[in-house]
């Protein structure tokens, strides 16, 4: 998930340098969220983790 946030990054900043707003903006709000979305799962698989028996 980490990759289509980098992916999704780099198309924002690309369409950003050629002046294309709305693509910028919209790959940009979907790097966000899939970054966040990550951070999350990240998280939560550190709190649960591995527990030993």
């Amino acid at each position: 998930m980490l990759r289509w946030t980098v992916t999704f990054l780099i198309v924002a900043i690309v369409a950003a340098v050629f002046g294309f707003t709305g693509i910028a903006a919209g790959a940009a709000s979907i790097a966000k969220i899939l970054f966040f979305i990550f951070l999350v799962l990240f998280l939560l698989s550190l709190i649960g983790g591995r527990r030993s028996v």
